[in-house]
């Protein structure tokens, strides 16, 4: 078996915080206990690029179960855990081409070995994996017949290419589902991201102007978090309806040239392109913490950070010092990279438990329903988000109520009214 990690030494290690992990995942389990019984996914061929972190672990065990042959890549260079790839490798046969830190050739080199698998399904966070498949490794695109996405900015690239006529297979947009963006982007991300903030930096959030940019469901999660912490928090958006509802949960809402001046913390999360720019870097106050939680680094014009900047270094782990022109010293954290991953650990097990049941119900989904499916991007069933939802509130033991058959005619008809 090929594969490319770090240290197989680590392999104990990362068993157990693997099994840590699964204890927060009831919903996967029952999954992974089904599919082994049944064996719905044997003999399929599955390339998936995400995080390799311990609850991917636990997907890839699920996948496997259920008597698929999965190969993995990381999805961002720093967002492998090391000892996870080797418990992968070394306990369940899985290969694994990843290792945290990795450059960016070597991390298209991952990518290439896993696409080397000619897969017949495709799981892709960011949707790298499919824009190589689309453009370097064409001549494996005939093996395949579906996939599924776990990131907004990996569904925006898909749409993007399906509208433009060249996407080449159906694609599931996990992100989308409901039991997806409501609670992995919002409590998951608002969580891990402060999480890697804090690691980071040791520094108290409580007190401070914390600048979030963009307030889709990843932002109102962070915004919420650092709110709870004690941040006064600032909001920047593009989007009028977003603004406006920043407001109303209560948020300073202002572009971002004016809340450069004054962020003590600042954190992307809008899946855009130079959301701050060098003319923001160069007004911020001297010790400003700037980093991102989107899904590529891209977020932060780093090029034009570097311009202004006289001198540079790594004054901890994962903070990169940038004293510039004006004598200010302007702090990145994590490269500029998934701050959840690049210092932490990424979002909580409990919350990836619904994330990576969708993944692994959608696959499935895939495999018994590609032959009626069109080049395009498709929304998780909806009877596979129910069924999640009501497992997971089952396994918090909670109970809700049924419609009685009075209000289920009620709901039905258009002639009862008051």
């Amino acid at each position: 078996m090929e594969y490319d990690i770090k240290d197989i030494s680590l392999a104990e290690y990362g068993s157990r915080r693997i099994e840590w992990a699964n204890q927060s995942m009831p919903v996967l389990n029952r999954i992974r206990q089904r599919f082994e019984a049944e064996q719905p996914l044997k003999d399929v061929r599955i390339a998936a690029c995400l995080h390799v972190t311990t609850e991917t672990a636990s997907l890839m065990q699920t996948l496997k179960a259920g008597g698929a042959h999965v190969v993995i890549c990381a999805s961002n260079p720093l967002s492998t855990q090391d000892d996870v790839a080797a418990a992968l490798v070394h306990y369940d046969q899985i290969p694994v081409f990843a290792i945290k830190g990795e450059d960016n050739d070597t991390y298209y080199q991952h990518l290439n070995a896993t696409l080397d698998s000619r897969p017949q399904y495709t799981m892709d966070d960011g949707a790298d994996l499919v824009s190589t498949l689309h453009t370097e490794r064409t001549e494996i695109l005939e093996y395949v017949m579906g996939g599924t996405e776990e990131t907004t900015t990996g569904v925006i690239r898909l749409k993007s290419m399906a509208a433009g006529g060249v996407l080449k297979y159906p694609i599931i947009a996990v992100n989308d589902a409901q039991t997806k963006h409501f609670f992995d982007n919002r409590y998951g991300t608002g969580q891990s991201t402060l999480d890697g903030i804090i690691r980071a930096t040791n520094r108290l959030i409580a007190g401070s102007s914390f600048v979030v940019c963009g307030y889709g469901w990843c932002g109102k999660g962070l915004a919420m978090r650092a709110r709870g912490m004690g941040a006064n928090v600032i909001v920047t958006e593009i989007d009028p309806v977003a603004a406006l509802e920043a407001v109303m949960d209560g948020f300073s809402v202002m572009p971002i040239a004016k809340a450069a001046e004054l962020g003590d913390f600042f954190c992307t999360v809008t899946g855009n392109i130079h959301v701050i720019r060098q003319e923001h870097f160069i007004r911020m106050k001297s010790g400003a913490i700037i980093s991102n939680s989107g899904h590529f680094n891209v977020e932060l014009d780093l090029t034009g950070l570097d311009a202004i900047t006289t001198s540079k270094k790594r004054i901890r782990p994962f903070v990169d010092e940038h004293t510039l022109k004006n004598g200010n010293r302007i702090n990145v954290l994590g490269e500029g990279r998934l701050i959840n991953l690049a210092a932490a650990e990424g979002h909580p097990s409990s919350v990836m438990d619904m994330s990576f049941a969708n993944q692994a119900l959608s696959i499935e989904f895939m495999t018994r329903n590609y032959d009626s499916m069109t080049k395009k991007v498709y929304p998780v069933p909806e009877e596979i988000d129910i069924a999640i939802a009501r497992e997971k509130i089952t396994a918090m033991g909670i109970d809700i109520d049924t419609l009685t058959p009075e209000q289920k005619k009620y709901l039905a008809s258009w002639t009862m009214g008051t």
